[in-house]
């Protein structure tokens, strides 16, 4: 009798089994707290927007402090009204001064906190928008902002190491806005289509005067003609009879 050998069905539950805890073990990757949006132009003001989402699954986000680079001071910095929190602001001198529509600045703002009202805060599986305005941006190629991120329970997450362009993102990012140069004033091609238009302006009424040289030109020989023929019947005239 012939026996058909059955499939190893242990060493495959057993690979399967291996495969799940290796894929469990890896999981999805944890949010961070983040600028939106992430690219903005230098020299420009703009609304920004610190995103900050609740990793936790039993505390609330009850405190979350901003710091500004201290090496990309901005001269200007509010912040809008986030129901259920309340916002302070902490200022450092600067040296150079700023200078800001023509005055110079000797404080710029270093950090922003959100505080929750009691029994508040960013729950389980949210996550909550803290709006700002900042301008005029610096002439750098990018801001990173050091972000302390705390919880009911006591436990802070710092989200405070600087990305390296091109290298692995860190385990615990930075919010990082990256800034591009302004874009350069109108060049003289760009005038080239006013100046063609100027061009076509000047064909057409050339154009037009020729035209109207022409008819007259033409009314002229009329003219002429029928002069001609009026003259020659004179001429003619009735013949005298005998």
């Amino acid at each position: 009798m012939i026996r058909l050998r059955r499939p190893a069905t242990a060493a495959a539950l057993t690979l399967a089994a291996v495969a799940t805890a290796v894929l469990g073990l890896a999981g999805p990757a944890s949010a961070h707290v983040t600028v939106n949006p992430a690219e903005a132009k230098q020299g420009g003001y703009g609304r920004f927007a610190f995103r900050v989402p609740n990793e936790s699954d039993t505390a609330s986000t009850t405190k979350v402090e901003v710091n500004l680079p201290e090496n990309a001071p901005v001269g200007s910095v509010s912040t809008m009204p986030v129901p259920g929190w309340t916002v302070t602001v902490e200022k450092r001198k600067v040296d150079p001064p700023i200078e800001v529509h023509g005055s110079q600045l000797t404080e710029a703002v270093s950090k922003l906190t959100w505080t929750a009202a009691p029994n508040g805060g960013v729950k389980p599986g949210e996550f909550q928008e803290f709006p700002v305005s900042m301008g005029p941006l610096p002439q750098t190629d990018r801001m990173v902002f050091k972000v302390l991120q705390t919880y009911s329970d006591g436990n802070i997450s710092r989200w405070i190491e600087e990305p390296t362009p091109g290298a692995e993102e860190p385990e615990n990012p930075a919010p990082v806005l990256t800034l591009t140069a302004a874009s350069a004033s109108a060049s003289p091609a760009a005038s080239a289509p006013a100046a063609a238009a100027d061009d076509d302006d000047d064909d057409a009424d050339t154009g037009a005067a020729t035209a109207l040289g022409v008819a007259g030109l033409v009314a002229g020989l009329a003219g002429l003609v029928l002069g001609g023929l009026a003259f020659l019947r004179t001429r003619r005239g009735p013949t005298a009879k005998s």
